[in-house]
């Protein structure tokens, strides 16, 4: 717990705690005060649970544990993969965690219990159990309501019923796991007979490479039987596809050369000739174009190819140049107007009109050239229009033949497929290979596995403890009483006085008297302040005068009220020893009764009284003819003389003369203390709350509920805020030391307490 850890109205906060480590000691030892209050609960428990466990392990029969490994072998996965595509490598989480449970399913259990015949083995169908697990095994089997009602199958085959429940009890006395992250599972069967263990852990490896064969060989017949049929049914579709293409290209005429339709490769070959013979019309007209210039500008010794390709014009050249050079030397010989010289120019002359002409006729055939590319061109160009027509129209059909060719494709290669791995089928099923093996088999054991006792003693022991914790922190949290100073301060925000330990009655004894009204008895109990100065009860008393001085210093007489909640608290006891410590120091001190209800204080010291505030009120008796005085101390007492029910208490000590009374008293004492009824059960307390200038409120520890005080304090303000202080009273000093914590008041006081009783 800890102390002062938030501020409350009218409380306190201790000031030397400031660090978290302070309060983090004090936390510690508040739950070292819980442990020693609530030890007994705990030892208790763990007492009990020990005595529990140390049953069980002696009435438990032994039970051995036999284990086999089983490795899923990844190297036999790859071969098998490599001969089939059927069935893959295990080689993840989910795979290998699959086995586990497969090694866990009845088709095992089943297995395992048909080859050993353990329906009928005595010593597997046995319970083999302890006292505890047969007690368990009675209370579920009382449980199940469903079984009540459930008719017996008179009919049903026993066999099966005896095989169920069998399988069900290996499965019950079974343990797979995975070694860590590798691909070893490990098997474990528990049973009272450890030959009968390893039989049985043997025999589940052995029925799951069983199991793991024939699934295979079920999966790979499964498989060629769907084949088979579906080869069959891929057959036929291929044909059906193959020769729906063949009609198609009949009845639309579409003629193919290899792979490409005759209109296609025609269409290609027209393209290409039309670009063949653009080309040459446009070398003709080139030409044409370029001979018709040379012509226009009359030009006799321009050379064109076909001009140096023509025979008679190379001949007339050379006549030409032949008489050229004679014409020159004759004229540079004889003159230029000799015979010969002019007859040599008159045939230059004829040389280049025959020229000329010639030039001309080769005009005429690149005309003729050009109107014939022309022509081929235009019936070239027809061609392809036309093949572009036929092309298009059998372009159109032939979206149709594709998605014909796709479907006949496509059955085609569905059906190769489905053959071969129709053949792989076939092959796989003598294919006497599996994806696991045993690595290591079971052997009988010669020491019990179960009960571990060690384990099962420091189980028991771990659940004792922590049920006895439950127990004991669930009483703690459900005290709801006041405990410790700490609590008041708290709860209330009130000042915490001390406490009073529990007073225990002695014998009554006379005592002297004084005046002829003066004739009492008193006990212990009653004088336990003036017997005991230096107990604990005198300290707390002393605490309450020191706070009535400091809270009310302004007063010549003090006026105090002791109040508590519920009746039974010992605020009787607590008022008289008060007023008789005032007394005993010195100070002119009064006591009055004022519980008209249930005068305890009159009890208690004057039971001889014959007249008391009843008669001061109401017949208007005086005072100092009915006061009772203690020799001893000086104390006067107004005592409660009860001889009826009052029911108007309440207003008799609201009432003027209960204002005089307390006014006269006032003038001829220091200190009025006032036994007044409870606060809870009557309101006389609140009648009389103004004349009180300060109450002190005495709560039974251990006893009276922290909400029950809060509430009656809340319920009277006025009663509150001039509360003094608190002072819990009967309390047990055994069972306090429980509830003493570093830092609290009662720490210190039993410190010190003990110091002063070894040091007189």
């Amino acid at each position: 717990m800890q102390i002062y850890s938030k501020d409350f109205p009218g409380g306190s906060r201790e000031s030397d705690i400031n660090s978290g480590e302070r309060l983090q000691a004090v936390d510690i030892e508040g739950l070292i005060a819980v442990a020693r209050r609530q030890w007994f609960v705990l030892v208790g428990f763990i007492g009990a649970s020990l005595v529990l466990g140390v049953a069980y392990i002696l009435t438990a029969v032994p039970l051995y544990t036999s284990n086999i490994s089983v490795l899923i072998d990844r190297g036999n996965s790859e071969v098998v993969q490599q001969l089939s595509t059927i069935g893959g490598v295990l080689d993840d989480e989910a795979s290998v965690l699959s086995q586990v449970e497969l090694l866990k399913s009845d088709t095992i259990a089943l297995a395992v219990v048909g080859k050993l015949d353990l329906g009928n083995d005595a010593t597997f169908m046995s319970s083999g159990g302890s006292v505890v697990s047969m007690a368990i095994g009675a209370v579920r089997s009382i449980a199940n309501i469903t079984s009540w009602f459930a008719a017996d199958d008179e009919t049903g085959d026993q066999t099966d019923v005896r095989r169920r429940a069998a399988a069900d009890r290996l499965l019950e006395n079974m343990i797979v796991s995975r070694v860590g992250r590798t691909y070893v599972l490990e098997v474990s069967y528990i049973s009272p007979s450890p030959h009968l263990s390893a039989r049985i852990a043997n025999a589940i490896g052995e029925a799951y490479l069983i199991d793991k064969l024939n699934s295979k060989y079920e999966a790979t017949r499964r498989a060629s039987i769907w084949l088979q049929d579906r080869i069959a049914e891929l057959r036929q579709k291929a044909l059906d596809s193959d020769l729906a293409v063949q009609k198609f290209k009949s009845a639309n005429g579409l003629v193919a050369a290899g792979a490409i339709l005759m209109a296609d490769q025609q269409l290609s070959e027209l393209n290409s000739a039309m670009i063949v013979a653009q080309s040459d019309t446009a070398k003709a007209r080139a030409r044409l174009q370029r001979i018709e210039q040379i012509l226009a500008a009359g030009q006799t010794d321009a050379i064109v190819t076909d001009v140096l390709d023509s025979s008679i014009s190379n001949e007339l050249r050379q006549k030409y140049l032949d008489a050229s050079k004679r014409e020159a030397q004759i004229s540079d010989r004889l003159g230029a107007n000799h015979v010969q010289a002019v007859r040599l120019r008159s045939e230059m002359a004829e040389y280049q009109r025959l020229m000329f002409e010639e030039l001309s006729r080769i005009a005429q055939s690149y005309k003729s050239d050009v109107e014939v590319a022309e022509a081929r061109e235009k019936s070239l160009n027809d061609s392809v229009m036309q093949a572009t027509g036929i092309s298009a129209s059998a372009n159109e059909t032939q979206v149709q033949l594709r998605e014909l060719e796709r479907e006949a494709e496509t059955y085609k290669n569905m059906y190769q497929t489905f053959l071969q791995r129709y053949q792989e089928a076939i092959q796989q099923q003598s294919f006497p290979l599996t994806e696991a093996r045993v690595i290591t088999r079971a052997s009988a054991s010669d020491r019990a596995s179960h009960p571990k006792k060690p384990l099962v003693l420091a189980l028991f022991f771990v659940l004792g403890a922590a049920v006895g914790a439950g127990v004991g922190a669930f009483r703690e949290f459900r005290d709801r009483f006041f405990r410790t100073g700490d609590q008041v301060r708290d709860t209330l925000g009130l000042e915490f006085l001390g406490i009073a330990p529990l007073i225990v009655p002695g014998k009554l004894v006379p005592e002297s008297q004084e005046g002829p009204n003066f004739t009492r008895k008193t006990s212990s109990v009653s004088n336990y302040v003036v017997e005991h100065p230096l107990s604990a009860f005198a300290e707390t008393l002393r605490s309450a005068k020191i706070a009535a001085d400091l809270g009310l210093s302004g007063k010549t007489c003090k006026i105090i009220g002791i109040v508590s909640s519920l009746p039974g608290e010992g605020k009787s006891t607590i008022s008289v020893n008060f007023a008789e410590l005032l007394a005993s120091q010195g100070n002119r001190t009064i006591l009055i009764d004022g519980d008209l209800r249930n005068p305890g204080a009159t009890r208690a010291i004057a039971r001889h009284a014959e007249a008391g505030l009843l008669e001061a009120l109401l017949d208007g008796r005086n005072i100092q003819n009915i006061l009772l005085r203690n020799p001893q101390t000086k104390l006067s007492f107004l005592p409660a003389v009860v001889k009826h029910r009052v029911p108007h208490s309440a207003e008799l000590l609201a009432s003027p003369a209960m204002r005089n009374i307390l006014t006269s008293l006032s003038a001829e004492a220091d200190y009025v203390v006032i036994d007044l009824p409870p606060l809870g059960p009557v309101v006389d307390a609140r009648a009389i709350s103004s004349r009180v200038d300060g109450f002190i409120f005495v709560a039974e520890w251990g006893k009276t509920a922290r909400r029950v005080v809060r509430q009656v304090l809340t319920t009277d303000p006025f009663i509150r805020d001039k509360c003094l202080g608190v002072i819990l009273n009967k309390v047990d000093q055994d069972r306090m030391k429980l509830y003493r914590s570093y830092g609290s008041s009662e720490y210190y006081y039993s410190r010190y307490s003990q110091y002063y009783q070894e040091s007189a």
